[in-house]
């Protein structure tokens, strides 16, 4: 299969939209703008025509960056993927010649004599935590519950098996994990500059997700002290979120009074008002002098610089919200505090702390 460079994929469109310089019948004034069409005699010039289409273009950029860094991100990761697979399979080799066996009898003896059928009460809490999602009767779905589970709890017997059989071995990973340069400089910031650890999320102060990842971030804050900053970087999603642009732009706005992360926890503890006329009222519940406040938001300062985030986001491969780089490994979604407790303490473990890029 081909792909076409993105370079030259812009080449064929432009000429078959009549934009390339090459392109025949087409006028340009040594003087002016280029023409790219014309009706009654009136033109209409490749200025105005990018003016026009700029948000579109805008968002086809921002496709065009998370597609190319969701292929080196993926790249890596079938790369990850492969080189567990490798070592698994050396140490249950390794193990099963100790016994006088093959690897698939030993997973048999291993893994299969050990795993169970879920219980029907086991199935019925997994159902009744997750109901909210599953938006289906426990009858209907009550036998891939049951599978899931299962699948679950042979990942988890396996696990502990490969565990157990690394220990008095000596297995290296030398393959470093991917990691996206993302910069901080200016960004609002939490905890000291030089923390070996560094998070910087991308996030909707619409987005439901990200209020409760929000308070995962506070507890990681507050359990690893110095060893952790946090950076704050905006990825409003428009589209679902009409209020997150505005939101997005007040928290700047409160930035230069110095209160970000005051308006940052007052919009997540109250998303349901988050309307201009309310990003007002919170702002002059912080203190914040509403004159510099108002004139700042309405006047939309910071909007270029909210497009530059989302840009900058999606060249590293975020999507969605919230995203988020920790000492610059790419993760996404909201999860829950034990998982980010491990992913940190993974970092802390390395030697040294390491650099991101301003």
């Amino acid at each position: 299969m081909r792909y076409f460079r993105f370079s030259s994929l812009f080449v064929i469109l432009s000429a078959a939209l009549g934009l390339s310089p090459q392109a025949p019948g087409q006028e340009r004034s040594p003087a002016g703008p280029r023409t790219v069409a014309s009706v009654d005699g009136t033109a209409i010039s490749e200025e105005e025509l990018n003016k026009a289409a700029a948000a579109d273009l805008e968002k086809l950029d921002v496709q065009k960056l998370q597609f190319e860094a969701n292929f080196i991100r993926n790249r890596q990761q079938i790369l990850e993927n492969t080189l567990k697979r490798l070592v698994e399979e050396r140490l249950l080799d390794a193990e099963a010649a100790r016994q006088g066996t093959n690897r698939k009898d030993l997973l048999a003896k291993e893994v299969d004599q050990k795993l169970k059928d879920p219980t029907p009460e086991e199935v019925s809490a997994f159902y009744e935590s997750n109901k909210d999602r599953i938006r289906a009767p426990k009858e209907q779905v009550a036998v891939q519950i049951q599978q899931y589970l299962k699948q679950q709890n042979y990942t988890k017997i396996r696990e502990e098996l490969i565990e157990s059989l690394k220990k008095g071995k000596d297995v290296t990973i030398f393959l470093e994990p991917l990691r996206a340069d993302v910069a901080v400089a200016g960004e609002p910031v939490r905890g000291p500059e030089k923390a070996p650890v560094t998070i910087i999320e991308f996030s909707d102060f619409q987005c439901p997700y990200c209020r409760s990842f929000s308070t995962t971030l506070e507890r990681v804050m507050k359990e690893f002290g110095s060893e952790v900053r946090l950076v704050y970087r905006q990825f409003p999603l428009n589209e679902i979120h009409p209020m997150a642009e505005k939101a997005a732009e007040a928290s700047l706005c409160a930035q230069d009074q110095g209160k970000f992360w005051e308006m940052h926890d007052t919009m997540f503890k109250d998303q349901a008002n988050l309307k201009v006329e309310d990003l007002k009222i919170k702002a002059s519940g912080l203190g914040l002098d509403a004159s510099a406040f108002n004139a700042c938001l309405d006047s939309g300062k910071y909007a270029q610089r909210i497009q530059k985030d989302a840009r900058d986001g999606a060249a590293a491969g975020a999507s969605g919200t919230p995203s988020f780089f920790v000492n610059g490994r790419f993760f996404n979604g909201a999860i829950p505090y034990e998982q980010m407790a491990t992913i940190i303490k993974e970092e802390l473990q390395k030697k040294g702390p390491v650099t991101i890029k301003p």
